[in-house]
């Protein structure tokens, strides 16, 4: 029997986060080994129990989750921690900062139970979890606030089809689009995007998007 993905729950509302804990706690493969209100808190435990990911909620007090998140899962932390951002959505200005800080995706607060049990197995084995229709909400939303490195396609090492997917990818096309946008296999696709993230040293698709967009690469 595989080991049951271990899961650390942190949210500030009670009932929010007794409701999270409950769902997760009723499937055979996965356990939550703690639950927290504030974001401080949330990496204690995190570094102390060593969860394969963190449900992190972005509004809390002490320590909000992006700082959270940042500290767990952030540039340079040598052990990061998976995070996925669970947030209202419309109401909450900085889910782009908490990609930025190392989570590995997000999912809204009113997703339905299977959406958030399939987006913790997402997460936890090692993929982002940034659904293509939340890609172009986010993205869209907060392009505007990323600002562009100096440089731009002619020194990012990539080869033209890769750009071509990396460009893609940041538009928040699936591998399925991607794949009939550019007329070949999702296999292939999948070997581009696997080279892309190589070579640019990137941690999964989130990174990806927001390397094109401070490169600007993407209008």
């Amino acid at each position: 029997m595989t080991a049951p993905v271990r899961v650390l729950v942190a949210d500030d509302q009670a009932l929010i986060r007794t409701g999270f804990a409950t769902i997760i706690d009723a499937q055979p493969d996965l356990e939550v080994v703690g639950e927290c209100g504030d974001g401080s808190t949330a990496v204690d435990l995190a570094r102390r129990l060593r969860p394969d990911i963190v449900v992190m909620d972005v509004r809390m007090p002490v320590l909000d989750g992006i700082e959270a998140t940042r500290r767990l899962a952030g540039a340079g932390v040598t052990d990061p921690v998976k995070v996925l951002v669970v947030t209202t959505f419309n109401l909450d200005e900085y889910v782009y900062e908490a990609l930025r800080a190392g989570a590995s995706g997000f999912l809204l607060k009113d997703a339905p139970p299977a959406q958030l049990l399939q987006g913790i197995r997402t997460v936890a084995s090692g993929a982002a979890l940034l659904a293509p229709e939340v890609t172009r909400q986010l993205v869209g939303r907060y392009a505007a606030r990323i600002r562009p490195q100096e440089g731009g396609a002619d020194d990012v090492p990539l080869t033209r089809r890769e750009l071509e997917v990396l460009r893609l990818i940041a538009d928040g096309l699936s591998n399925s689009e991607i794949a009939g946008t550019l007329v070949i296999s999702q296999e292939t696709v999948k070997t581009y995007v696997s080279r892309i993230l190589t070579k640019l040293d990137l941690r999964d698709r989130v990174q990806a998007v927001v390397y094109a967009y401070r490169r600007g690469l993407v209008a």
